[in-house]
């Protein structure tokens, strides 16, 4: 596969991982050490601009981020305590949805569908990895400009 390489980094930063595009390409989500602990960046891509991201700063470590098309939803692991909790943020009103999951099954990675209405989440669960696909009817469907309302 041919392409062409675009280096993303930033000064002050150190290495990066688990890389996450919007569905538009706009925005671009890392997860970076910072004072040794592991959080989300969020940067424009255009701009390179870190965007803010109010509500997360408090439980870290931080894991497995994804982007809907716009980046108005960020989905992620976080760590509360002992437990690794999924949360999704609503960037256009900073709120903070954590997804509730039986006591047995421990996140490991998200997935986010564009319109922000689906979450596939794989698990851990008796020492088994396993796939499970959540709805998210609580959200506003997050389209790509100039798409039709439903």
């Amino acid at each position: 596969m041919a392409g062409c390489a675009e280096r993303h980094g930033g000064f002050g930063i150190g290495d990066q991982e688990d890389p996450a595009l919007s569905g538009n390409g706009r925005l671009l989500a890392t997860v970076v050490e910072r004072g040794g602990r592991r959080s989300v960046r969020l940067i424009e891509r255009n701009t390179d601009r870190e965007l803010p991201l109010r509500g997360l700063r408090r439980h870290t470590p931080h894991r497995s981020p994804s982007l809907s098309w716009s980046g108005r939803y960020l989905a992620l692991i976080r760590q509360r305590g002992e437990r690794r909790e999924v949360v999704v943020l609503d960037r256009f009103n900073g709120r903070l949805r954590p997804l509730a999951l039986p006591g047995d099954r421990l996140p490991e990675r998200v997935s986010l569908s564009p319109d922000g209405q689906r979450l596939a989440l794989q698990v851990l669960r008796q020492g088994q990895l396993d796939v499970e696909l959540f709805r998210l009817p609580d959200l506003e469907p997050d389209q790509p400009a100039g798409s039709p309302l439903r």
